[in-house]
């Protein structure tokens, strides 16, 4: 199985750090982001990992280099314009190969063991959901006996992994386009199933949920010596 780190998005949110480190670079407990999902796929035994970029990225480029001081094989999908997260996997698709691969947002942090997720699922999508955050307490879809439903009881949020068929972008064009819409066709066919994530979860959307993440780290760090 391959894998792709979204890691195109602009960090708007983050600014000003994001004005001259790419958000996958930016630093908690001593390490980039992105270099916490790298050992995670690693350890899932994971090593061929596309990453997309599109601002500052060849700064992520120059700092991961082609992956192997971490015992990946990193491949890049650049974007000359950011995609958007659909757009981004559509693009990098030839990347992947033709079987299931998996998708990992780049400006997340979790515990969640990726080596559990299915390596051939039974749907076009399987997706990890986490309890709704505070700053997302709508949540994004319902999880019924393992099924993804668009309404129907209480809602969870996806947590930005998942493992995608290739076939889940057959109706899709080139060019910028989110993912919701493509999940949603998937969810009404009964082609989307998921699991519920009741471990740590970060989305580090700003600088104070970086601060936080940090502090946690720190402290995990502090515990274990």
């Amino acid at each position: 199985m391959r894998a792709i780190i979204l890691a195109a998005g602009r960090g708007e949110r983050m600014r000003p750090l994001t004005d001259s480190v790419p958000k996958p670079l930016l630093k908690a407990g001593g390490r980039a982001l992105i270099e916490y999902h790298i050992d995670a796929l690693v350890r899932a035994g994971i090593r061929e990992i596309v990453i997309n970029h599109a601002h500052l990225g060849s700064l992520i480029e120059k700092t991961l280099g082609d992956g192997r001081r971490y015992g990946a094989e990193i491949v890049y999908s650049p974007e000359q314009v950011g995609l958007e997260t659909g757009g981004g996997i559509f693009n990098a698709l030839p990347l992947l190969g033709n079987g299931p691969f998996m998708v990992v947002n780049g400006d997340i942090w979790t515990d969640f063991p990726l080596q559990t997720l299915p390596k051939e699922p039974d749907s076009l999508v399987h997706l990890v959901f986490v309890d709704n955050p505070l700053h997302h307490p709508e949540g994004d879809f319902v999880l019924k006996e393992n099924f993804v439903q668009l309404e129907g009881g209480a809602r969870v949020t996806y947590s930005g992994i998942g493992v995608y068929r290739p076939e889940l972008f057959d109706e899709c064009q080139p060019g910028v386009f989110p993912l919701a819409p493509v999940l949603r066709r998937a969810i009404v066919n009964h082609e989307a199933t998921g699991v519920h994530h009741h471990g740590s979860w970060m989305d580090i959307g700003t600088p104070q949920r970086l601060r936080d993440l940090d502090a946690v780290l720190s402290r995990q760090a502090s515990a274990q010596t």
